[in-house]
């Protein structure tokens, strides 16, 4: 396979059978600028409340409050106690469709079991704030777990997303590097999960009726999904990262099964090959792909009106890729359009209330960053 530097394209995104060459863009060049707010220690996610303050999880288990005028940062106490290693750790946050008459927040962690071993857990709480800047979780529930647990830190994913119409909790599930339970529907990893809002299986899932883990079952066949979320027509786009090469957009299917583990356009990390999606048509094929990867971690479908240009474009943030990945969707399909460099690892983009890109940056003293038109 052809390989490009840096200077003109990290990756080469296949979309309907045809190769795609994105074009590379520094924050200079781009039109946008970027603006720190603040500094946090390894920052995962973040959430806006009604009143323009921002939530922010840190991956050790601090759950912080921003005001983003001022940039006073308080802390909300009241966060379970987290497995804070590897990919492990405190996760998103998510408000409730509600939120402004029941309060309620959801959050996602690694949950430590015995010795090394964890899973993935959401939990639900009140939000109650003070008048210092902070608050606390009050009445915290266990809402759902990972049915399994296994040694090793990676693969949580444990994204959550709200369908605010009938309050559905949509939760991405990874399969914690062990492959066959992606699979099974005996096991909730590797999934994308359907639940009501108080973490039962929503009715109507395709499994329902076997009930169980089943029962949760949105969709199978994902390896390490970090990134969901709706486009204007209601539909649900994720993002997950490949092995050695295979980072993948699908658009997500009742039901649907994506193969994981076995297709993907990527191979082992011991350079064992993987079949292709093509040789398996049973199974639905990514939408677009990345080899060499750009290791996504979030995605947002932009739908503000402050970059008019990007409106229906999925915005992912890229680890490897130090950046944002702009990806045009066109009915059915997908290809990347242009790499938005910003220099260091991205955790996470979301949309604010005001049309602007909020993104963090990963790592110890990651910033929060606020892109806007230029």
């Amino acid at each position: 396979m052809m390989m490009f530097g840096l200077s003109t394209t990290c990756a080469l995104a296949l979309v309907s059978g045809a190769w795609a060459i994105p074009s590379q863009v520094s924050g200079r060049q781009a039109a946008f600028r970027s603006t720190a707010i603040t500094d946090f220690a390894s920052p995962w996610a973040l959430a806006f409340l009604p009143d323009n303050r921002i939530l922010v999880t840190e991956k050790a288990g601090q759950l912080r409050l921003l005001d983003p005028n001022t940039k006073a940062k308080g802390t909300v106490t009241g966060v379970p106690r987290v497995r804070n290693a590897g990919q492990g750790g405190f996760g998103d946050v998510a408000l409730h469709p509600n939120y402004a008459e029941n309060n309620l927040i959801y959050i996602s962690y690694s949950e430590p079991g015995s010795g090394t071993q964890a899973n993935a857990a959401v939990a639900r709480a009140k939000l109650v704030l003070n008048n210092s800047g902070g608050g606390a979780l009050q009445d915290l529930q266990v809402i759902w777990r990972q049915n399994q647990q296994f040694g090793g830190d990676g693969h949580f994913s444990h994204r959550l997303l709200f369908d605010s119409n009938n309050s559905t909790l949509f939760i991405s599930s990874g399969e914690r590097q062990q492959f066959d339970p992606a699979q099974s529907l005996t096991s909730n990893l590797g999934k994308i999960i359907r639940l009501n809002d108080d973490g039962t299986p929503k009715e109507g899932n395709p499994y329902f009726s076997r009930g169980g883990v089943s029962a949760q079952i949105w969709a199978l066949g994902v390896r390490n999904p970090l990134g969901i979320d709706w486009d204007e027509q209601g539909r649900l786009w994720e993002i997950e990262m490949g092995p050695q090469g295979g980072d993948e957009i699908n658009l997500i299917e009742k039901g649907g099964n994506y193969g994981w583990p076995i297709v993907s356009q990527g191979n082992h990390y011991d350079g064992r090959p993987i079949p292709n999606h093509n040789t398996r048509p049973e199974f639905i094929p990514p939408k677009a792909f990345w080899v060499p990867v750009i290791s996504p971690s979030s995605l947002v479908i932009y739908k503000g009106d402050l970059f008019r240009n990007w409106k229906g474009n999925a915005i992912i943030s890229g680890l490897g890729a130090q950046g944002l990945v702009r990806v045009e969707i066109t009915g059915n399909n997908a290809r990347e359009v242009q790499r938005l460099s910003l220099g260091k690892r991205i955790r996470s983009v979301r949309q604010g209330p005001d049309g602007a890109l909020y993104v963090l940056e990963d790592g110890q003293g990651g910033r929060l960053l606020k892109l806007t038109p230029n």
